[in-house]
């Protein structure tokens, strides 16, 4: 007799007056003791109520450290019949005669006293046969509606729904704080057609913490896992998965959505305030703490609307083991961290941040996953979700997993989860991580660590076609969102439709514009003129793909210094590089995209344990930064040659792109309307430069809206007394000239006004 199975030889039962005559199943001795020992492979075979005779009915029951349990009548409470022990570790039967299938519960003493509950094999299946194979549909929901633990009403009684995608696994269970963790208690149902183990446990509800202890093809007992469609989790470093459902908020953000899904984004103005939420500020008073969820609300997304910016990046707030990893190795990917809270403040967050007039983007990654023995590593004790060859399904540079974008339900998954969280918790963008090291069998990769694909190339198709898939999903579900690519190769085509052959990203990152100016910005000026094509060279691109400007949080660790730090000089030269550069970067083609802390010009590099130096805002000069970047955004935001064009060619051109002696730059922006001008011009010289003749397009006034040394700033307040008038003196190939002066180490942003 298999450890499996469940038929029994048939006999005569003496024991049982009611059944004299009758053929009697006795159950098989083998599938007892794989109940007891938790590895029997289909345990409603065993387990549950079994009509063992016509009219005879037996119920069976596991429960490790129960003294002795009774089968009650639900209708009246009568007891149906006491349960026999038939095994020391906890196996029951109880035998009684019925002419219908009895609907009982049972009354159970232990150590802790009496207690009644439901036998959760007496239930049905409470998934229909079309989930099995839904979860397999990159356009549906079903992975996450299906899989997770579902609180829900199934056979009249409340409590929740597990199901765990494990097609290879021997057997699985469902544990907890509610059985002991005793993989014994709560064996699930295999579902063959999905590869689904599902359980539904009557009584339980939300806040309950949840593993799957999970025994592999050959039997091996695997480290319990956590749930990969988890909403909930325990707060780290504790592991443990938790139920409670998709998340329960009343929104009321339809006016912000409905705004959200008209116009094109690339024309409108993008100003992203990328920020991880555990280091922004702490509570002193209360061992350092980081801020709740609601406190963000309250106090982080005021801050960013003063300021000016359009949107918050999130750095990853999907459940991740490691704070060291910033988020960017996630377990859990359909739980927001509960470092912060609850899903429901989560959500909260998201609409203080709606009602402010500001959408939220989330770090989103989909490359890799780390290879914590609770995670989606070896899950069915078979490489599920990653390759198998390491030289498909490992990262070597960051000791990770890569997703096999090949498998149906893997790219399910994925694109499932990007489509949640813009679907149940309303983000307005998702910023893919690491694309790059997506697309590339070789990324990061020598000859003979990598394997070609079916044409020889070193593209991987499999993740292509994934990354197509959930743009075209994401802009599908829900409309005026935007999807961000960190992507720093040159292939063609990123932020380009599908149906064009691209990638479907919204926007993608200009990181060789970032490499290319940091490298500028952090020459001594007596040098620059010697690397002038480094502020230059990103305009030969710049109209290639829909691209932000990010100065983002991977500039500012891993010993490369703060934004400041970056700046060379003595102390005022390095504040007024600082400035001279935000201002050339929010005058520049291009969305915007600042890391925290770069906004008041912190000193020292981001670390994650500790919050950002509020302090330095007590100095002029850090205070100066602040308000200049407060007055960038709202120039920025109110002036469309500014950003209406951002990523047409025709919005921009060079007036001064070859001053390399003096380090001077000088282009025009355009808006959709032809008298729609901005003039920038940055010197990046501590000297001085009086009566510098620059061609304009138009004649009119040219206000000068924004000077980085003006003294507010902290600058030496020289200037262009309010704005000048164009002459007809022809410079520059323009029929329109003016003579500015240009401040030490500054930019001058000019508006024509007719």
């Amino acid at each position: 007799m298999s450890k499996t199975g469940g038929l029994a030889k048939l006999e005569k039962n003496s024991a049982e007056p009611a059944t004299r005559g009758q053929a009697v199943a006795e159950l098989d001795k083998g599938a007892i003791e794989a109940i007891v020992s938790a590895s029997h492979g289909d345990p409603f075979a065993v387990l549950g109520p079994h009509e063992v005779a016509p009219g005879l009915w037996e119920i069976r029951v596991m429960l490790p450290g129960a003294e002795s349990a009774e089968a009650l009548a639900v209708s009246n409470g009568a007891v149906l019949a006491p349960f026999e022990k038939r095994h020391p570790g906890g196996f029951f039967i109880a035998r009684f005669s019925c002419q219908n299938r009895p609907h009982y519960r049972l009354r159970i003493k232990d150590k802790a006293g009496e207690r009644l509950a439901e036998d959760p094999y007496a239930f049905g299946s409470a998934l229909a046969g079309s989930d099995l194979s839904a979860i397999r549909d990159r356009i549906s929901d079903a992975f996450y509606r299906v899989l997770g633990a579902h609180c829900m009403t199934h056979g009249g009684c409340k409590g929740v729904r597990f199901t765990v995608w494990a097609p290879n696994a021997h057997n699985v269970s469902v544990v907890g704080d509610f059985n002991g963790w005793d993989g014994r208690c709560h064996p699930m149902r295999l579902h063959h057609a999905g590869g689904l183990w599902e359980l539904f446990v009557p009584g339980l509800e939300k806040r309950e913490h949840y593993k799957f202890e999970i025994k592999g093809p050959s039997g091996e007992r695997l480290p319990l896992k956590a749930d990969p469609v988890a909403f909930s989790t325990e707060c780290p470093p504790s592991t443990a998965s938790v139920t409670h459902g998709l998340p329960a908020f009343d929104w009321h953000d339809d006016e912000w959505i409905i705004a959200r899904g008209t116009g094109d984004l690339r024309k409108k103005p993008v100003a992203i305030y990328e920020c991880h939420l555990g280091s922004w500020t702490r509570v002193p008073e209360d061992n350092y703490r980081s801020l709740s969820y609601r406190e963000l609300a309250e106090q982080l997304v005021p801050y960013v609307r003063d300021l000016g910016f359009t949107h918050i990046e999130l750095l990853p707030i999907t459940e991740f083991p490691f704070d060291g990893s910033w988020g960017y190795q996630p377990v859990s990917l359909f739980a927001p961290t509960s470092r912060f809270g609850t899903p429901e403040d989560f959500a909260s967050f998201v609409e203080a941040a709606h009602k402010a007039g500001l959408g939220i983007i989330l770090d989103w990654v989909p490359g890799h996953f780390p290879n914590d023995a609770h995670g989606l590593s070896l899950f069915d004790g078979t490489h599920l979700y990653e390759h198998a060859d390491p030289r498909q399904g490992f990262h070597q540079d960051w000791g990770t997993y890569i997703y096999n974008y090949g498998r149906e339900e893997v790219a399910a998954f994925l694109v499932t989860n990007a489509r949640f969280w813009l679907e149940q918790y309303h983000l307005d963008g998702l910023r893919v991580d690491a694309v790059a090291s997506m697309l590339y069998l070789d990324y990061s990769r020598r000859a003979g660590e990598w394997i070609p694909n079916r044409f020889g190339g070193n593209e991987n198709l499999e993740a292509i076609d994934f990354l197509r898939h959930m743009n075209e999903i994401a802009y599908q579900a829900a409309p005026g969102v935007v999807t961000i690519a960190e992507e720093s190769t040159a292939w063609p085509g990123v932020s380009r439709p599908t149906y064009a052959g691209g990638l479907g990203f919204g926007f993608k990152w200009n990181m060789g514009w970032m490499h290319d100016t940091l490298r500028f910005m952090s020459d001594d000026p007596i040098h620059r003129s010697y690397h002038h094509h480094d502020m230059t060279f990103g305009l030969l691109y710049a109209f290639s793909e829909n691209f932000i400007l990010p100065l983002s949080h991977d500039e500012v660790v891993h010993g490369k210094g703060s934004l400041l730090a970056k700046m060379p000089g003595d102390t005022w030269q390095r504040f007024a590089n600082l400035r001279a550069y935000f201002g050339f970067m929010w005058a520049h083609p291009g969305k915007k995209l600042l890391f925290m802390g770069g906004e008041f010009a912190q000193m020292r590099e981001w670390n994650h344990d500790t919050a950002l130096d509020w302090h330095l805002l007590d100095e002029p000069n850090h205070r100066g930064v602040q308000i200049l970047v407060r007055d960038l955004n709202v120039l920025y935001r109110t002036t469309p040659a500014l950003y209406e064009r951002d990523c047409e060619a025709s919005g921009f051109r060079w007036i001064v792109g070859d001053d390399r002696n003096n380090s001077v730059f000088a282009f025009a922006r355009f808006g959709e309307t032809p008298d729609t001008v901005a003039i920038a011009i940055s010197n990046f010289t501590p000297v001085p430069r009086e009566n510098y003749r620059i061609g304009v397009p138009l004649e009119g006034f040219y206000r000068e809206a924004v000077n980085t040394d003006a003294a507010l700033y902290g600058g030496s307040n020289m200037g262009n007394l309010g704005g000048l008038y164009a002459e007809a003196r022809p410079s520059h190939g323009e029929a329109f000239s003016i003579s500015v002066t240009l401040p030490p180490l500054a930019t001058v942003i000019l508006i024509r006004e007719p």
